[in-house]
């Protein structure tokens, strides 16, 4: 059997951790098995499906890397196919016509909570024979009265659904047009889905769609319901947690393969195994791995691994992304892989060390408050010119001699290297925080360094 995944999201909000990650898990699964995974675009909600949504879903999946098989499906545009399914449904004798008001469904769920009952649906209709020509119906499914539907799903195991609780569902609305449950149905075996991982909060429309299977006579999939995502606090996940649209990550610094990575985590487990390249998680992932309970988001967990993937990260492999988040001309000044190397250590995410980058390629035109009080005193000029002049002697300027020079005069002055290397540093690079010293003079070079000290000086003594 060729394994075949889909993800199918609704275009009706942005795609957010708990739907990237399933998108995620589906993908690793079919990767594992070397087989597909499809991309529908489930948009049958015309009013609140909107084409920024579809955009920041095929956006993020892209920015993640979970690339699709095949051109992304449009469920909208399969309606015949879903109405083929309903017309055939209603000639077997599964499927009628309910002319029940939304005032009847009122009065009839309200009569059943009185008398302490579930509300649902009582079927008065499965056997109406008229067919008033001015009055809107519904397609409903006729649902088993007996017995019980069962899902065998891989994650959560055997689980089992009484038929008497099981309503007749509606399958298609007074405007004609298809629910998610039958439309699901159709799309995914006519699609060849052979595994439908998803969220369990899609669990209860399982028992519905798998009798749709047996009504239609179509080969059904297996299911595999992920535990939802909840954040630290162990309530449902929410923007306070961090449930932002999954670009968000990207625009604040974050490295796709670390987002992957800790996604993959809330839920699925290695070992004691934390760090995964994309292909370990694609030779290990497998269902069997998910746990049955809510995963929590831990917003410090993401922040470490992602720093561990910025440490570990081939400085080119980093530089369009920087260069993008500068927005400068890089060109002006030293070249951007040496700079990003210099940074890597000490920046926690893309931001970071862009901020870092930045003032190698903007001469800074004011310089920090605090850090100018603390470190300029009467002394601490005739170090800076003294500085000024050796530097501008220099026939073989580097970044190493720029720091021996800097031992040498704060030797002879009687102090400690920090009294001239921390102004030096504030002067070229605006605040008292950079590199170490000999790297950044020497990725900024000499005319560069001598040209930022002197007008540093200029306009801090004025």
């Amino acid at each position: 059997m060729t394994v075949r995944t889909r993800f199918a999201p609704s275009p009706t909000g942005m795609l957010h951790i708990g739907g990237a990650r399933t998108a995620l898990f589906a993908w690793l699964y079919a990767r594992h098995h070397g087989g597909e995974f499809v991309l529908r675009i489930e948009d049958t909600d015309r009013e609140r499906s909107t084409d920024e949504a579809t955009e920041v879903i095929l956006d993020g999946l892209s920015w993640l890397g979970l690339n699709w098989d095949g051109e992304p499906v449009f469920q909208a545009a399969r309606q015949d196919q879903h109405i083929d399914a309903v017309n055939q449904l209603i000639k077997q004798g599964d499927a009628y016509r309910c002319y029940c008001s939304k005032d009847t469904l009122d009065d009839m769920r309200e009569s059943q909570r009185s008398a302490g009952k579930k509300p649902m649906y009582d079927g008065r209709c499965r056997h109406r024979n008229d067919q008033p020509a001015d009055q809107p119906y519904v397609i409903r499914f006729r649902s088993p009265d007996e017995g019980e539907t069962v899902v065998n799903d891989l994650v959560l195991g055997h689980v089992s659904f009484p038929n008497a609780e099981l309503d007749d569902l509606i399958l298609l609305r007074t405007d004609g047009t298809p629910t998610y449950n039958l439309a699901v149905v159709v799309d995914d075996a006519d699609m060849g889905i052979s595994h439908v991982v998803r969220g369990s909060d899609h669990l209860n429309n399982t028992p519905r769609q798998i009798q749709l299977y047996h009504a239609l006579k179509l080969t059904m999939p297996q299911f595999a319901h992920i535990p939802l995502i909840h954040g630290p606090d162990g309530a449902k996940m929410s923007k306070r947690h961090g449930a932002v649209a999954i670009t968000e990550y990207r625009e604040q610094g974050y490295l796709a393969d670390a987002v992957n990575n800790y996604l993959a985590r809330l839920g699925w487990s290695h070992g004691d195994e934390e760090v995964f390249s994309r292909q370990q998680l694609i030779e290990l992932f497998d269902l069997t791995q998910v746990g049955k309970a809510a995963a929590r988001f831990d917003q410090q967990k993401l922040d470490w691994l992602n720093g561990q993937y910025l440490r570990n990260a081939k400085p080119a492999d980093l530089v369009d992304a920087v260069t993008q988040l500068l927005n400068l001309d890089v060109t002006s000044g030293p070249d951007l892989e040496p700079v990003i190397s210099s940074l890597q250590e000490r920046s926690k995410n893309l931001l970071d060390l862009t901020e870092g980058a930045r003032f190698f390629y903007q001469a800074p035109t004011t310089y920090q408050e605090k850090a100018v009080k603390k470190n300029f005193k009467d002394g601490t000029w005739p170090l800076i010119e003294t500085f000024i002049t050796a530097i501008d002697a220099m026939d073989d300027f580097s970044g190493e001699a720029a720091h021996a020079l800097i031992g040498e005069i704060c030797e002879k002055a009687g102090m400690g290297m920090g009294k001239l290397a921390q102004p030096v540093r504030i002067l070229v690079a605006g605040g008292p925080v950079s590199p170490p010293i000999d790297l950044t003079l020497g990725l900024l070079g000499k005319e560069e360094t001598l040209q930022r000290l002197k007008a540093g000086m200029a306009v801090l003594k004025a």
